[in-house]
């Protein structure tokens, strides 16, 4: 089955309808099968003296309140509506993650075919009910999250209506640091809970989007930018379209290299058999009737005579007709 790549846009687009429609055609260019932004009506996600985010310091006003920073990146449900549109042209799935119950109500309006749960939302029990009950397919982040958190979230999913969800590992810093991905508790998080599993990336470069592939992961979501040097949040710890476009290029490559899990020669490896494996054959002049020996018999290439699998039933034998040096042994 083929991964499902999602360019994670969230807030890139610095407010932007135009960027984010570039961010659309960018997303298009690099092989994504989904673009995802973040609807919210910033007075309805936090409170007022809110500080940000240590990282969301760096790369915007450090004295604002993660308030006024959510005002300047916050596009309108007109500017949406015309976005999801766009996508519709661009033949690219659009996909927004709600932060606030209007915002799940708006999303709904537009047709969304599925939802995606971020994780500071897991333990967010009223919000988990009112996405479950639209019975859609589900993506939930779990970036923060214990085990038993997880479950807990699951449980409330399938109780109320959401019954195809899939899971998506993370590690919620900006970008995350290679030695807290602990991308084994992926897998970890399937069998346990048995569900697909997927990863969500924060990591800089893109060699640990293609492992978690390799690992087993049905979904993929990267943060994608148009540049990571802009202002904003979230730039720095995004991938650009060039990028991008190799990650996905890697991920298929990775998809069509994992097979069917069956050991047995390929197609193009049964076409080398004969030339890289042995057979046993005279090391010297043998004469009808004489005894084949270690001393007698050696093993080379080509493998098309008697296997050396069958040594020992070879030696002891008589030689039924006179064989040259190098000639392959018939009994």
């Amino acid at each position: 089955m083929s991964t499902f790549v999602i360019a994670e846009a969230g807030v890139n687009h610095n407010g932007s309808l135009a960027i984010a429609k570039q961010l659309v055609d960018q997303a298009k260019y690099a092989g994504a099968d989904c673009i995802k932004f973040q609807t919210f009506i910033s007075g309805n996600l936090t409170t007022k003296q809110v500080e940000k985010a240590n990282y969301q310091k760096q790369d915007t006003n450090p004295h604002e309140t993660q308030l006024e920073m959510l005002k300047k990146l916050e596009l309108s449900f007109a500017e949406f509506i015309e976005l999801n549109e766009y996508c519709k042209i661009r033949k690219i799935e659009f996909l927004s993650t709600a932060f606030d119950f209007e915002s799940i109500d708006f999303l709904h309006s537009l047709g969304l075919t599925k939802w995606k749960i971020p994780s500071g939302e897991i333990t967010n029990l009223p919000y988990l009910i009112k996405i479950a009950q639209h019975r859609k397919p589900t993506i939930l982040s779990t970036g923060m999250s214990t085990m038993e958190e997880i479950r807990l979230a699951l449980n409330v999913l399938k109780q109320n209506g959401a019954n195809d969800v899939t899971v998506l590992h993370c590690t919620t810093e900006y970008p995350a640091p290679f030695d807290e991905v602990n991308l084994s508790a992926m897998p970890t998080i399937g069998h346990e809970l048995g569900v697909p599993v997927g990863y969500s990336d924060h990591t800089k470069g893109i060699e640990i989007s293609i492992a978690a592939v390799a690992m087993g992961a049905r979904v993929i979501e990267k943060h994608f930018t148009l540049d990571r040097t802009m202002i904003g949040p979230d730039h720095v710890a995004s991938i650009e379209p060039e990028e991008f476009k190799q990650m996905v290029k890697a991920i298929r490559n990775v998809e069509i290299a994992l097979g069917n899990g069956k050991k047995e020669p390929s197609a193009s490896e049964k076409r080398n058999i004969e030339i890289a494996r042995k057979s046993i054959v005279a090391k010297c002049e043998i004469s009808e009737g004489d005894e084949f020996t270690e001393d007698n018999l050696t093993i080379k290439r080509p493998g098309i005579g008697i296997s050396p699998m069958k040594w020992f039933e070879v030696i002891g034998k008589r030689a039924v007709r006179n064989f040259q040096e190098d000639e392959l042994i018939e009994l």
